[in-house]
């Protein structure tokens, strides 16, 4: 196919609020290096990481939750800091989630990719010499708000699924935040309870820890119990009810802020706690005599092996797993999306549709 010059994309153009992201038609339309291919864009998604990239949340001059300063972003964050691996090159197309079709190929890549409908994997590996770096699509590379991108060849991984665009996007970033925390945490045949599991990765746990046996216990607003049940948690409570005490083999929290410490009480001895998140505030209490009388584990989980994307698209295609779509926006309206999905009256993803 004949690619255009131009395409149409919504671009950061700093830390800050939503008139940070700019709607733009004659963005250069990118061109595969050796070892990518470029992908026509058919859906993308909202997730907490675009908009706590956009506000500059990850600095650690920010103290508090990611929703209080979330429209007009926060004072005091230092672009030094204010993303995952510390400063961005401004200016930068967002969207960690991305599906739709490979229309061209870089040098290396066999041209049979051309055609294939992929989903992008979130977590790349680093191309320099720190292998420990973090390189996510969307943060620090180009993403999927924009109608075509580019990616490494092993990064776009195919997907045979009868599910729309719209549905499979919803899977990459908060289905492989989930499944990375699961898998750091060994989860098995046990108790686990999931904070913040009405969100797109919290709604993810549940399914992707049901399906390895757990019990889940998922916490939430009243309104979305009956929404959690149906994707199988086994049990729903409160958010702001009191955790049953050494009730749980693991914690998958999502949540942090002021009532950390119970969630380490909720924790039997040897019990394994794992963090990919924290919307109501990342600075949180420990007492250290909870810690290693109970002989319990910490765990931040943010990298993830190769493997958790392989395995998550073996699981989609298998029907293991459903999305949860309950809004979607087309690309030019990404301010709108991001208003809505700072309510936090939804349950699942907002979707944002990038073809047409």
């Amino acid at each position: 196919m004949t690619l255009p010059e131009t395409m149409k994309a919504v671009v950061l153009t700093g830390h800050g609020g939503l008139d940070k992201l700019e709607w733009r038609k004659d963005v250069p339309v990118f061109r595969p290096g050796a070892g990518e291919v470029l992908i026509r864009v058919g859906a993308s998604a909202v997730n907490n990481t675009d908009v706590n990239t956009r506000t500059g949340w990850y600095s650690k001059a920010v103290r508090g939750d990611t929703g209080s300063a979330a429209a007009e972003g926060y004072a005091g964050a230092s672009d030094a800091d204010g993303a995952w691996s510390g400063a961005l090159n401004f200016p930068r197309i967002q969207g960690a989630d991305c599906c739709d079709e490979i229309v061209a190929v870089g040098d290396g890549v066999d041209a049979a990719r051309i055609g294939q409908r992929v989903l992008v994997r979130p977590m790349h590996r680093p191309a320099g010499a720190d292998p420990d770096a973090l390189v996510t699509f969307g943060s620090e590379r180009d993403g999927g708000f924009a109608e075509y991108t580019t990616v490494a060849d092993e990064h776009a991984l195919r997907i045979d699924s009868p599910l729309t665009d719209i549905e499979l996007a919803s899977f990459p970033c908060a289905f492989s935040t989930a499944e990375g925390m699961i898998q750091r945490a060994g989860l098995g045949a046990e108790r686990v309870l999931i904070t913040g599991a009405s969100g797109g990765v919290g709604s993810a746990a549940v399914q992707l820890a049901k399906r390895r046996g757990a019990h889940v216990t998922a916490s939430t607003s009243p309104a979305k119990m009956d929404g959690l049940k149906a994707l199988g948690a086994d049990a729903v409570m409160d958010r702001n009810d009191v955790f049953q005490k050494e009730g749980f083999d693991v914690v998958l929290d999502l949540v942090g802020g002021p009532r950390w410490p119970e969630l380490l009480d909720a924790l039997v001895p040897r019990g394994r706690y794992v963090t990919s998140g924290a919307i109501a505030g990342p600075i949180v209490e420990l007492d250290l005599r909870t810690l290693y009388l109970k002989d319990l584990a910490l765990i931040g989980s943010t990298r993830q092996d190769p493997r958790v994307f392989t395995d998550l698209v073996s699981c989609i295609e298998a029907g293991e797993i459903h999305p949860v779509v309950v809004e979607t926006y087309p690309l030019r309206e990404l301010r709108a999306a991001q208003e809505a999905f700072l309510e936090k009256s939804h349950m699942g993803k907002i979707g944002i549709v990038i073809a047409g």
